[in-house]
């Protein structure tokens, strides 16, 4: 997966497939061509809008990865990590097509995500077949085809250097799981093959090839020189899974185990844990015996290498079965039988609670497991929002706190959470029942209103729409002006009282309503801007100036100081994640618009959101929504309103950026504006 998206030229490694059409020269030549001919027209450039939950939000970024087609239906197999988080994919074809994605099932154990294209009916794709990654040798020629960098369908060529390789610790004590990020870990059932084609980021979730046309492999990451795939074995086995259900059901009887080699032993697997209350324990299994069979099935964990194929062969368990388990104890054989559970997901769906300011966690039992909870009941904070009713609760709400209960009603899981917090009311104050460790404690919350447009409240001072120079001491002189002190006109706004009254650049203004000034130094800068501001608004004063060697008196109707923008009335739209405020007079002053132009100034672009994504900024105007110009807040909210309701597919904003317009297309998920919640299409 490939984040932050950056070009990057590789010429000298990457062989891009359509230089590869040339006609073949060799047998080996012919065995490359015919296995590009085979599976590239079925890799897909997999681009997706990802989402991350930090600091109390949900945030959205670009991203890219690989896939490959494996069925005339359309249905891709690619990385869980690219696909995964996300809520927009769409595959791009070598051959052009576009097609947006829906996920049919997500397996984070195995890193693996089945995906269907939807296509028009009648509409034909290219497929690829999948191979036996068990015929995999060290040695064999292998293609690894995908996108590298976001450039599109490239392949490197390498040999099979491991088909069998796992991870183990430094030590060489324990196996490690990999972490796909925010603690979901893979890698339970993988024995990995270890290849030298190149591997990019991008690359992930592009075929494996072998020279007879057929995917062994999906390539999941790569570095140093070495570059890992998830065999297209137990790719076939989550394909089938997810076709048939849905989901990717496996087994579970609640035991870690080791090798026996270090027992001189060559049957069995060493029993190191056994969940307390899970089968195994009731079946009365306990670390330290040596377990032989189960279902039927012989065991045999000789090294590292086989512990993989034990967790897949209990995977491959039907839940909901009573199985028979042979174990030895001390010399002794034991059976007894063992009911299979099925196995959960290691983390919880996760959500933002956008009233709250908040991001939560449904906990699962193997969540509960691993963090020593009582039990999996609640739901885990996994962020909060600074300045929103999370932070602002007393006490305020912390990371990995656990909701438990709201007003006394217990919270039993994240749609209880999402449904409670759907009924309450903005300004409402609820009870909640939070676990701190292992504490029980209890904490207010206000449903914060939602936010006002807020003006500024300082009391109004005159102004003079001009920007000046101090006359200085060196700047008199060169002008033949040595004993003259005041202030050099250098700019007239536009549209004010000061053109109004016909003061020009270059005029030298000496004294205010007959009070002479003595500026001449650097440090003098802002006396005229005390002068002024102790006048009343809408006063006339004199203003006495020399222009063309001659002192003339003119007289200026005082103004209100135009409002800055911390002073402008604000808005914002929570579902397409910005603000906006008034455009103020010194806007059109600083960009140099011109007055007619009309628009309402972004504000707060939020990092990640939607209008993030689409490229708006800080700074730009808003001068129209769908072709609906926003000459105000009113309109602007008016809009919002009318998108909330009618909820297009595409917010096209025109924009009057610095000197130049321009477009930004927002694609926004549209949800309920109360719970906050986001899932993928």
């Amino acid at each position: 997966m490939l984040r932050h998206i950056t070009p990057v030229l590789c010429l000298s490694v990457l062989i891009p497939a359509s230089l590869l059409t040339a006609d073949p020269t060799s047998e080996e030549d012919t065995r490359i061509h015919q296995a590009r001919e085979a599976v590239y027209p079925a890799l897909v450039n997999i681009s997706v809008v990802g989402k991350q939950y930090q600091g109390g939000r949900m945030q959205r970024f670009p991203a890219a990865g690989s896939g490959v087609i494996i069925s005339p239906e359309g249905h891709v197999l690619t990385n869980y990590h690219v696909a995964g988080e996300t809520t927009r994919i769409t595959c791009k074809l070598p051959d052009g097509r576009h097609f947006l994605a829906d996920t049919i099932a997500l397996d984070p154990l195995t890193d693996l995500a089945v995906l269907q294209i939807r296509t028009e009916p009648g509409e034909t794709i290219p497929h690829a077949r999948i191979g036996d990654s068990s015929a995999l040798e060290i040695g064999d020629d292998v293609l690894a085809m995908g996108n590298p960098q976001t450039l599109s369908s490239s392949m490197t060529r390498g040999i099979v250097s491991n088909p069998a390789r796992v991870f183990t610790s430094f030590t060489g004590s324990d196996i490690d799981e990999i972490d796909l990020g925010g603690g979901q870990r893979t890698g339970l059932f993988t024995r990995w093959i270890q290849h030298d084609a190149l591997i990019l980021p991008g690359n992930s979730g592009g075929p494996l090839v072998n020279l007879e046309g057929e995917v062994v492999g999906i390539n999941d990451r790569g570095g140093n020189g070495m570059s890992f795939a998830i065999p297209s074995n137990l790719a076939a086995d989550v394909l089938e899974e997810a076709l048939a259900h849905g989901r990717v059901i496996r087994g579970w009887v609640g035991v870690s185990v080791k090798p026996v080699e270090k027992l001189d032993r060559s049957e069995g697997a060493l029993v190191t844990w056994v969940v307390e209350g899970s089968p195994a324990d009731q079946a009365g299994l306990i670390p330290g015996d040596i377990l032989l069979e189960i279902d039927d099935e012989a065991v045999a964990v000789r090294n590292f290498e086989e512990v993989p194929l034990f967790m897949k062969q209990v995977a491959d368990l039907d839940p909901d079965n009573m199985v028979p388990m042979k174990w030895e104890r001390n010399g002794e054989v034991v059976r007894n039988e063992v009911m299979v559970q099925e196995l959960d997901p290691f983390l919880g769906e996760e959500t933002e609670i956008r009233p709250w300011g908040i991001t939560v966690r449904d906990i699962t039992p193997q969540m509960a497991l691993s963090r020593r909870y009582p039990d999996a009941m609640g739901v885990m904070v996994t962020g909060v929002r600074p300045g929103r009713a999370g932070e602002k609760a007393q006490p305020s709400l912390g990371r990995n706190d656990v909701i438990t209960s709201i007003d006394g009603q217990p919270i039993t899981n994240l749609a209880d959470l999402v449904d409670r917090t759907a009924e309450l009311k903005p300004g409402s104050t609820s009870l909640l029942g939070i676990r701190r460790g292992e504490a029980d404690m209890l904490t207010v919350l206000e449903v914060q209103e939602n936010r006002k447009s807020i003006g500024g409240g300082r009391l109004p001072r005159a102004w003079l729409g001009v920007e000046t120079q101090v006359l200085t001491r060196p700047v008199s002189e060169a002008l033949g002006l040595e004993k003259t002190r005041g202030f050099r006109i250098t700019r007239v706004y536009p549209d004010t009282e000061a053109e109004t009254a016909g003061l020009q650049t270059g005029d030298i203004i000496v004294a205010v309503d007959g009070g002479r000034m003595r500026a001449s130094r650097a440090q003098d800068a802002q006396q005229l801007l005390r002068r002024i501001e102790n006048l009343p608004v809408d006063s006339m004063v004199d203003l006495t100036i020399l222009r063309a060697g001659s002192e003339v008196a003119l007289p200026v109707r005082m103004e209100a100081t135009p409002a800055e923008a911390s002073e402008s009335a604000t808005a914002e739209s929570e579902q397409l994640e910005f603000g906006v405020r008034t455009m103020s007079y010194m806007d059109t002053i600083r960009n140099r618009w011109d007055q007619a132009v009309r628009g309402v100034m972004v504000t707060e672009v939020e990092n990640g959101g939607w209008g993030s994504l689409a490229g708006l900024r800080s700074g730009d105007l808003l001068v129209s929504i769908d072709d609906e110009l926003v000459p105000d807040l009113d309109a602007f909210n008016r809009i919002i309103e009318r998108l909330g309701q009618e909820k297009p597919a595409v917010v096209s904003l025109f924009l009057q950026r610095g000197h130049r317009t321009t477009f930004v297309f927002l694609e926004p998920e549209w949800t309920s504006p109360q719970a906050g919640s986001a899932t993928a299409p």
